[in-house]
Parts: C-alpha cells; structure tokens; sequence
C-alpha cells in the first residue's frame, strides 16, 4: 500500500470516527474478513459489476453485504473462536 493511500485512510477514519480494529494473521482460517472478501468478489464478479459505474458497484456491494448467509459468518466467527 502507498504512503498516500495508508494517509488516505487515516483521513477516512478520523473523519467518520471510525476505529481501527487489529486482525488475524493473513491466513484464510484465522482471518474471517478475508473469506468475506472472497465471498464479496465472487458475488460482484458471478453479477458481471467490476466494469461499470461506482454508483453501481456500491449498490451491488451493498446489496451482496446485506444477503450475506448468516451460516457463513457464523461458521467464520466460530472458527475465530476456537
């Protein structure tokens, strides 16, 4: 990540007050935000959004977001757990 990008996101998060959260490792069992990534772009990419507005990714992302399988976040968070 570029210098830019990483003040880019600090700026973000002071702005919208947001804090930031320490995560796994980077290993797929470890770290749920990663197999929710996966989950994410497999969705954006089977719905053909990755080349069109950004308007309309948001809302597909958001639309993906809120039909996210329950079981699969809590089969994540249980591997967390353990």
């Amino acid at each position: 990540m570029k210098k830019r990008e990483i003040t880019d996101l600090r700026l973000l998060r002071t702005i919208h007050g947001l804090e930031r959260m320490e995560w796994p490792a980077q290993t797929p069992e470890l770290n749920p935000i990663e197999n929710i990534s996966d989950y994410l772009d497999r969705q954006i990419t089977a719905l053909n959004l990755l080349r069109v507005s950004l308007h309309v990714l948001e809302e597909g992302l958001l639309c993906v977001w809120s039909s996210l399988p329950i079981s699969l976040s809590d089969r994540l968070l249980s591997r967390c757990r353990q």
